[in-house]
């Protein structure tokens, strides 16, 4: 973000976020990242919302999709690559808000959605929050 910019942020602009969050991350975090795809959009598809039971698209600013690590199998083919996805509507809407730096809002939703990734609790994932912040 630069200083008096009079503009929302882009999806280039999220998604530099969220990669300058998950570099910050340990190593024995990030090694495990490999593969897994970021996606950055305005919102949720409607389908998406739909099955999470979601009304306001609003509502939902980062969701992972695919298998946690510890359910990953060679034996399983034709799946989708784990993805994480981040909505940059949601994402805006929620940093103006409460008024925390968009870089601080990114890298919470990237860290609670890595964590999906590796099966982590919610205390698991805070914990690796605060290492990454």
């Amino acid at each position: 973000m630069t200083q008096g910019q009079t503009h929302a942020p882009d999806a280039a602009e999220i998604e530099r976020l969220a990669e300058a969050a998950i570099a910050r991350m340990p190593e024995e975090f990030r090694r495990h990242l490999e593969g897994v795809v970021l996606r950055i959009d305005d919102f949720a598809e409607d389908e998406v919302l739909d099955q999470l039971g979601i009304e306001d698209p609003f509502d939902l600013s980062g969701l992972y999709s695919g298998r946690p690590i510890g359910e990953q199998s060679s034996m399983l083919s034709g799946e989708l690559p784990a993805m994480i996805h981040l909505y940059r509507r949601p994402l805006l809407d929620e940093w103006a808000e409460t008024g925390i730096s968009l870089e601080e809002l990114v890298t919470h939703v990237i860290v609670h959605e890595i964590g999906h990734h590796f099966g982590f609790s919610d205390a698991d994932m805070h914990a690796i929050e605060d290492r990454a912040g």
